[in-house]
């Protein structure tokens, strides 16, 4: 057997690394070809990854010319402790307030927020809702309609 049998989470575990994790790296292509890439929270809606940034981002820019992305998702210090998920696929943007709203919702749930400070556990909600209905009118939304997963848990190695 191939080690990268070995080493392939199955689907199972693809879908609880994406659901657990917080933060990605997005790969999009710049005008001149060249790869951008930042780290962004994210979140899962309906088994897709969703983000939002500011509708005037390189991200957002180098998106409306080439939708193709890459994500990926990973963690582990030591060789065998690395595991990850990698998504390429393109995006479908959602504009609309209420879209954009619903993205920023799941996506600020995830996050540390200093929005939320120490306010006590019944307060939090409508912190982050006040953060995200500012936020969301500056911002676009968008879900990754995967082409390609690729996955490696390297724990499997020595199991």
């Amino acid at each position: 057997m191939k080690q990268r049998d070995t080493v392939t989470m199955p689907a199972e575990d693809v879908e609880k690394l994406l659901e657990t994790g917080r933060k990605l790296q997005l790969a999009t292509i710049n005008r001149d070809g060249t790869p951008h890439l930042v780290s962004m929270f994210y979140a899962m809606r309906d088994g897709q990854i969703a983000f939002w940034t500011y509708r005037a981002s390189q991200k957002a820019r180098n998106l409306a010319r080439d939708p193709r992305v890459t994500c990926l998702v990973e963690e582990g210090d030591d060789y065998f402790e690395l595991r990850g998920v990698q998504v390429t696929g393109e995006v479908r943007r959602i504009d609309d307030l209420a879209g954009v709203t619903e993205i920023g919702r799941l996506v600020a749930a995830r996050m540390p927020s200093p929005v939320v400070g120490d306010l006590p556990p019944e307060q939090i909600a409508e912190a982050l809702d006040g953060y995200v209905a500012h936020a969301a009118t500056k911002r676009a939304a968008y879900l990754v309609e995967p082409r390609k997963v690729v996955s490696w848990d390297h724990r499997r190695l020595v199991s």
